[in-house]
C-alpha cells in the first residue's frame, strides 16, 4: 500500500493503481488517473459525517475555489474559512453545505451553486431601501 500523503490528507491509502519507481534521485511514484483519484477521495469525504480543517481545505481546492470565494458561498468571512482550515472547527451547517457544494460540483451540475448565489445577490438587495407603494393595498414598489 502507498500512503497518499500528497493529498494533504493523512488518511489516504492507495491499495492499487500506483508504481513505484527507482530513478536516480531516489524512490518515485507515478499514480495512475489523479483526477479520477481526487474526485474519489472527494466523494468519500463528503459522505463523511464531519470534515477536519485538512478535509475542508481538499474540497475547496478540488473545487478551484479561494477562501474568500468559497465564504462568499457560505456567507461568512474568509477568515472563517481559514481559521476552520487550520483548527478544524466547521459548523455542521456549513459542514454539510460544503459537501452539498463539492457533490454538485463533481456531477457538474451547478443548480445549488446557482440557488446560493442568486441568495447572495438578494442579500446585497435586501440591504438597499425597500420601498412601498399603494393602491388598495400595499406593494413593494418597482
Amino acid at each position: 500500500m502507498y500512503h497518499y500523503t500528497e493529498s494533504g490528507l493523512q488518511q489516504i491509502w492507495l491499495t492499487s493503481g500506483y508504481l513505484i519507481r527507482r530513478t536516480p534521485y531516489g524512490k518515485g511514484v507515478a499514480i495512475q488517473d489523479v483526477a479520477g483519484l481526487h474526485k474519489a477521495i472527494c466523494k468519500a469525504i463528503a459522505r463523511k459525517p464531519s470534515l477536519t480543517g485538512a478535509e475542508l481545505r481538499f474540497l475547496r481546492k478540488e473545487m478551484q475555489m479561494s477562501q474568500s470565494a468559497l465564504a462568499a458561498l457560505l456567507g461568512t468571512s474568509e477568515q472563517s474559512i481559514s481559521l476552520w482550515e487550520r483548527r478544524g472547527r466547521i459548523p455542521r451547517a456549513s459542514d454539510r453545505l460544503v459537501k452539498l457544494i463539492c457533490l454538485e460540483y463533481l456531477k457538474e451540475d451547478v443548480r445549488i451553486l446557482d440557488l446560493i448565489r442568486r441568495l447572495n445577490d438578494q442579500d446585497v438587495k435586501a440591504q438597499a431601501r425597500l420601498r412601498f407603494e399603494h393602491d388598495k393595498i400595499w406593494r413593494e414598489a418597482a
